[in-house]
């Protein structure tokens, strides 16, 4: 069956399937969580198939949630405007004005010049430095820098194989396991954070997941190299090894940002044990506005201009910001109806399972489900029935949906798994079998690698 036709099958059968629900009798399941459960499987159908583009999905619940009953108006647009969606909205920002300001390169040219310059020291140098500008900026964003800088790398070396073609998925992997060492490197992230506080009333501080994310994002990125050099690399004289771009001095404007950026990340990693004390009202999306607002209004030193203006703001992801409210506003739905209840009870039919092999079932079911479906409404739609799941099968909730957003962003497999890998395969230095090969073997380490995380270091940090 095509794409095409599979869409518009779905299209159908989203509306179709909420009104079957709305309109059958559910032993034990009052008539509004019958709307919560109706809504949501439209939205996931629609959502999954991508039947209509994913934001437009992704403002459905806005109508048809206070009209089925599922939650009041209020209630609905309320997850729209939700903390952390400003808390990502503020990365968002302080990434495009490192992005404007030529700063990434200077990053980046700067890690693969210390690292080294032959073909598999370069290739670990450039996986560190797109990992580490994922930590700060979106997936996509960052592969769309590294990429030229890696097409550059590619040609001084001849366009070498087998180094082209890791080079290229080195970028890739990268970019999606760099966003998973900090709170707002990632949408998973995110949503995981709005939904916990949202839903059980726990606050995930940035320090705090900084420090169970980022060793397993070294962890990962290590093992990705290990896997991706495995290769005899080319015996080359010092003429053919790598020079590194003279970027030259710093400009102002450039060094305005850089300042900015490493004040915001300080006050997020101190916030917790310093700043709550000294200014009891501050939080991590402050921090994140107020880094914004100064990337706005503090000149640039080059004319009139500012580091960052509205112009160069409007290449804000919003689509993916109204992402986050769908799944906010679903993981509500959950919490202020019996659904949750409902539905613990027909997981409980899974109790006769070990734990752990029901922990690595659920995170190789969401690992592989990202392959074809976006991270962003993976984790949007998963994390809430999750706590469902977690509590009717005795299983450590926190622990479990923490695994389940890092799985989100584990998806190493297909070119239409995550943007960097699409970025990537375009470059035509790829064959799908190329990255099928290195991903299967990636999301199968990617899963072991989450559990033992989830088992063994998560108790210790939170």
């Amino acid at each position: 069956m095509s794409k095409k036709l599979t869409r518009r099958i779905a299209f159908v059968a989203g509306p179709l399937l909420f009104l079957i629900i709305r309109l059958l009798p559910v032993e034990g399941l009052s008539d509004e969580g019958k709307a919560v459960l109706a809504c949501t499987v439209w939205v996931a159908l629609w959502w999954t198939t991508e039947a209509v583009e994913l934001p437009v999905t992704s403002i459905l619940p806005i109508v048809i949630f206070p009209l089925s009953g599922a939650l009041t108006i209020e209630q609905t647009t309320s997850s729209y405007g939700n903390p952390f969606i400003y808390l990502f909205l503020g990365g968002f920002v302080i990434g495009l004005a490192i992005e404007n300001r030529n700063l990434h390169k200077r990053i980046a040219y700067k890690i693969i010049s210390v690292v080294g310059t032959g073909e598999k020291r370069v290739l670990l140098g450039t996986m560190i430095a797109t990992a580490f500008l994922s930590m700060w900026i979106s997936n996509t964003a960052t592969a769309i820098m590294m990429l030229p800088i890696g097409v550059s790398v590619m040609n001084h070396f001849g366009n070498s194989q087998p180094f082209s073609k890791n080079l290229m998925l080195g970028i890739a992997y990268a970019a999606s396991i760099g966003g998973i060492a900090t709170l707002i490197g990632t949408p998973p992230n995110i949503i995981l954070a709005g939904i916990v506080k949202e839903s059980l009333g726990y606050e995930i501080s940035f320090l705090n997941w900084l420090l169970f994310g980022l060793p397993f994002s070294t962890i990962l990125l290590l093992i990705t190299w290990f896997s991706l050099a495995r290769y005899k690399a080319q015996e080359r004289n010092e003429t053919q090894e790598l020079k590194i771009e003279s970027l030259g001095k710093m400009s102002v404007a450039e060094g305005r940002v850089a300042l900015i950026f490493v004040l915001t990340a300080f006050l997020w990693i101190t916030r917790s044990f310093i700043w709550n004390k000294l200014i009891p009202g501050m939080d991590d999306t402050i921090i994140a506005i107020g880094g914004a607002l100064l990337m706005f209004i503090i000149p640039s030193g080059e004319g009139k201009e500012t580091l960052i203006d509205w112009k160069a703001a409007k290449k804000l992801p919003w689509d993916v910001l109204v992402l986050f409210g769908a799944g906010l506003v679903i993981a509500k739905g959950f919490s202020n109806t019996d659904l949750t209840v409902w539905l613990g009870n027909q997981f409980s039919l899974l109790g006769f399972m070990p734990k752990a092999l029901i922990l690595l079932l659920i995170l190789a079911a969401i690992n592989f489900l990202t392959e074809i479906t976006s991270n962003t409404a993976t984790a949007s739609l998963m994390l809430p029935l999750l706590i469902t799941l977690g509590a009717s099968l005795n299983l450590e909730i926190l622990p479990l949906m923490a695994g389940a957003a890092i799985s989100c962003s584990c998806a190493f497999m297909l070119p239409v798994a995550t943007p960097p890998n699409a970025i990537v395969f375009g470059s035509g230095k790829l064959k799908i079998g190329d990255m099928i090969r290195a991903g299967f073997i990636l999301n199968l380490t990617s899963i072991m690698l989450t559990y033992l995380f989830i088992k063994f270091i998560w108790g210790l940090i939170f």
